[in-house]
């Protein structure tokens, strides 16, 4: 059931997926629901902060707490030490910045009269290296190659994978990708990415990428429905509908082809991501160039990149664009 739903009147269960804490009080609810359907617009923002509420909220009910009129800072700070036991430092903020702005949300509409959550202090927290695995050029070379691309579900794999590496996409931007983001101008590919806050990126494809979207394209006959998902989910490799691929099912495509490839290296989806970006600056690109295609804030680049780039790593991945256009403006490396 989507969001949407649970916020219509219509919806029956709406009422059973509100935890307790939120149930005294007759207007919480509505309020409640409002804050994760109205105040949140990013799905998985949307999804992480409706479990760290939810985890709250059970732990409020294991206390005996079952009106927000009765949660204090102190239990807030009890339920942070608690979490840091258990879960990593940026997980445990994560789910202290979920409670103290729905709690924010609460008090503006009148459901509450303080912010228990305001005072409290989260784990401090900094990045000095960044954790994302980067790829080396024979390394991306061999999981694209020992991709059997005989069948569909290969085909789409070897493209969404590409995709990543060449456009420096984000999972989300790139399976939510729908086929008229693929398009042809001036005798060479394009894509359209969606990515975080509403930015829109169009690039040029390199001519492998360029080759692995039309062979993909063709073999699945998506060409003839735009709206439809450029990389949609197969039952049994076969496209029986037009269901996105969910992005827990590319992370367990991503592991299952990088052991059919032998690879030792531990990758995640950010690190094709990382491995594009990193070949970029290390062939000449410029930073500024990489941060708008990638998508990224001027201080968010150099500490997601921060450890990729050493000297020790040869990254002489050809398949990197020649040309970047973002945005409508056309930047040469």
């Amino acid at each position: 059931m989507t969001w949407l739903e649970l916020a219509l009147p219509s919806a029956t269960s709406a009422d059973s997926r509100l935890p307790a804490l939120f149930r005294a009080v007759p207007e919480s609810g509505r309020r409640f629901w409002e804050f994760f359907t109205v105040n949140i617009r990013n799905p998985n923002t949307r999804r992480a902060y409706f479990k760290a509420v939810q985890g709250f909220a059970a732990w409020c009910e294991e206390k005996g707490l079952g009106d927000l009129a009765e949660v204090t800072p102190m239990h807030v700070a009890a339920y942070v030490e608690q979490l840091g036991r258990t879960l990593a430092k940026p997980t445990v903020k994560q789910h202290l910045a979920a409670i103290r702005m729905l709690f924010d949300w609460l008090v503006t509409g009148h459901i509450m009269e303080t912010n228990p959550a305001h005072a409290v202090r989260g784990p401090k927290h900094s990045v000095r290296k960044g954790k994302t695995s980067v790829l080396s050029a024979e390394e991306m070379h061999e999981l694209l190659a020992a991709i059997d691309t005989t069948s569909l579900l290969g085909l789409r794999d070897r493209a969404l994978i590409a995709l990543m590496g060449y456009t420096f996409a984000r999972v989300g931007a790139a399976t939510g990708m729908r086929v008229q983001d693929y398009y042809v101008q001036k005798r060479r590919g394009w894509v359209r990415l969606h990515e975080k806050g509403g930015k829109v990126t169009e690039l040029p494809c390199h001519h492998n990428l360029d080759q692995y979207l039309e062979e993909w394209i063709a073999a699945s006959g998506l060409a003839s429905e735009s709206e439809a998902p450029l990389f949609p989910a197969l039952r049994y490799g076969r496209l029986n509908g037009h269901t996105p691929l969910p992005q827990p099912n590319v992370h367990l495509m991503i592991q299952r082809r990088a052991r059919a490839a032998g690879l030792k290296t531990k990758i995640s989806a950010h690190s094709f991501r990382a491995t594009g970006i990193t070949t970029y600056l290390q062939n000449g690109g410029k930073l500024e160039i990489a941060q708008q295609m990638a998508g990224m804030s001027q201080r968010a680049l150099p500490g997601f990149m921060t450890g990729a780039m050493t000297p020790s790593r040869s990254m002489r991945w050809s398949g990197l664009p020649t040309k970047a256009v973002i945005l409508g403006s056309c930047c040469s490396e």
